[in-house]
């Protein structure tokens, strides 16, 4: 994989591009490829985004979100787009096998692939160019850097800066997560000459949800949350017919497995959902316990060290029976917490 700086060049050169990201993308993928996708147009690139399936409602409001293809969609574009490509942005995702039924696609494509993402152990064989930092707070941060660094900080529109912040400030936990670095609030400065109107996008983010949503959650709260605090540790385990019940839509079960962390002492916190054709995993800590090798040892994912998320095909009781197997074997990192 070359470095990403050999991109630069070769920016004035109007390409067929595509922009894509993770399955079930969040507000830092749809935000990167999106801010990323407004600034190549400039050049006169040919951009198409796609997601590798649907995404949450409260991403809509994104300047350009209406034209993103859902590669689930029936219908041939995504493909017709990949196949023609010349390069191909991989954004807020280390493995081609993150975006699900894609992959095969994207691995066939004639295209150069080109990185741009925040996670461990990126599968950097598969890529022409790129860039993998674990240090950055998210992938739009990473984006941001991309177009400074390229010399192209004056053409960061007031919509590039919209789609940037919505990523960094949620993948920074609005900015409270270790992640938020000196150079984070810099890039938000920049951003606020530049016109943004951060309190509208916080607005957009989490004042757009329907009442079914809180009701979920306070039932999961009352009825599926299990602390463990001989391990210091919380989990929610959510069988299908609680989302069936409640409705529950792409992005619903958003933050949930934050809301844990807020119990005294609890330093690590995880929710699994029975999605039906799976189970899905996120986990999030506080301090020196790694969910990222936690995810990878027992949970088939990974991700960053306090905040991961994994997928298995088991039952969602014998999920949480490895859950509770795996929280007795690192007992001696999870009790040496004081409350």
């Amino acid at each position: 994989m070359q470095p990403i700086q050999n991109i630069y060049p070769q920016l004035a050169q109007p390409k067929k591009v595509v922009v894509t990201m993770h399955q079930k993308p969040d507000a830092d993928a749809m935000g990167s490829t999106l801010g990323l996708a407004h600034f190549l147009k400039q050049f006169g690139h040919t951009v198409t985004v796609i997601s590798p399936t649907n995404w949450a409602n409260f991403l809509n409001w994104m300047p350009g979100c209406k034209d993103v293809l859902d590669y689930e969609a029936p219908n041939d574009k995504a493909n017709n787009a990949i196949a023609a490509a010349e390069w191909i942005f991989c954004l807020d995702f280390n493995t081609l096998s993150r975006t699900k039924r894609m992959e095969e696609q994207l691995v066939s494509a004639a295209a150069e692939r080109i990185l741009i993402d925040h996670h461990r152990e990126p599968q950097t064989a598969v890529f022409a160019y790129g860039i993998s930092d674990t240090g950055k707070s998210s992938t739009c941060e990473m984006v941001y850097d991309f177009i400074v660094n390229s010399g192209h900080e004056q053409m960061i529109t007031k919509e590039i800066a919209e789609c940037l912040y919505a990523g960094v400030m949620t993948d920074t936990g609005s900015f409270r997560f270790p992640s938020t670095t000196a150079s984070v609030h810099q890039m938000v400065a920049a951003l606020k000459e530049k016109g943004l109107d951060h309190s509208q996008i916080h607005e957009n983010l989490f004042d757009n949800f329907l009442e079914s949503r809180f009701r979920f959650f306070g039932h999961i709260l009352q009825n599926r949350m299990e602390i463990f605090y001989e391990y210091n540790t919380a989990l929610i385990a959510i069988p299908q017919q609680d989302l069936i019940k409640f409705d529950v839509k792409t992005g619903d079960t958003e933050g949930l497995v934050n809301f844990p962390l807020s119990i005294k002492g609890i330093k690590l916190a995880a929710v699994i959902i029975d999605r039906g054709e799976e189970r899905k995993s996120s986990f999030r800590s506080k301090g020196g316990f790694d969910v990222n090798t936690f995810a990878r040892t027992y949970f088939n994912g990974g991700g960053h060290f306090n905040a991961a998320g994994g997928a298995g095909k088991d039952t969602l009781d014998e999920e949480v029976a490895k859950f509770k197997k795996a929280i007795e074997e690192n007992r001696s990192q999870l009790s040496s917490y004081q409350f």
